[in-house]
């Protein structure tokens, strides 16, 4: 970042007095709450969470220094759900991030399906967004998903949510703006897939491959143990026999 739109040590000490102020009112709202899903206290958690996200960002600026403060995700910011208990009707939400890694292999499906439609390949399956149209009509999004490599996609972020409604739109009703009006007090669940989840997970199994690599292999060691065993035994069941023939 160059100097010019650096930010001033005076807006840096403003952000943390900003801080300061969201902390305060975020445990009298605490202090005060009328129940488990008080609204003033998750209007004072996201005052506290942004306030927090604003001076990080300008401290990191200003000073290259951080703070240990960690902003909760989009599914731990959620707010109480205060839809109905027994909802009438559902709304499903999906959004699936896709990267275009072969835009030949896309191509080249795209013109097989439209040969097939058409019984020749024209000027749609020719760009790389109207090879994405071709598929998307051709293929349900749940197909695509489960095949993306066969189209030279590489999956990303995806998430889905699922609200609840008092009763089912009318035709052709939200078209227009079919994402504008979702009420996130009305998300029922969400499930979220990512790579961060990932990460998480090979942190994990490297910590467990350590933890391994400390241990001996007992496999090996009850092998030897039952080597010895056997050794211990023969030798002394070759004693039994020379005094067997002594005795003789």
């Amino acid at each position: 970042m160059s100097d010019a739109a650096q930010p001033t040590a005076a807006e840096v000490r403003a952000a943390a007095e900003a801080v300061k102020t969201a902390l305060d009112r975020h445990l009298a709202a605490v202090e005060r709450r009328s129940g488990e899903d008080d609204p003033a206290v998750y209007e004072a958690f996201n005052e506290l969470a942004a306030a927090a996200e604003a001076y990080d960002e300008l401290l990191y600026d200003r000073y290259d220094e951080v703070t240990p403060f960690e902003i909760p995700g989009a599914e731990d910011s959620l707010p109480p759900y205060v839809g109905p208990e027994e909802p009438n009707a559902l709304s499903v939400l999906i959004r699936r991030d896709y990267a275009v890694v072969e835009p030949q292999r896309l191509l080249a499906q795209a013109q097989r399906v439209e040969a097939a439609d058409y019984d020749e390949s024209g000027e749609a399956s020719s760009t790389v967004h109207g090879a994405l149209g071709i598929l998307f009509g051709e293929f349900e999004a749940d197909e695509i998903a489960s095949r993306h490599k066969e189209f030279g996609l590489e999956e990303g972020d995806s998430t889905l949510w699922v609200t609840a409604a008092d009763e089912t739109a009318e035709p052709g009703e939200w078209l227009e703006a079919p994402f504008e009006q979702i009420d996130p007090q009305r998300v029922v669940c969400r499930f979220d897939v990512s790579a961060v989840f990932d990460e998480d997970v090979d942190d994990i199994d490297d910590e467990d491959d350590a933890d391994d690599a400390d241990v001996p292999e007992i496999d090996d060691a009850a092998g030897e143990l039952a080597d010895d065993l056997d050794a211990d035994v023969d030798d002394a069941e070759d004693e039994d026999l020379e005094r067997l023939d002594a005795d003789r």
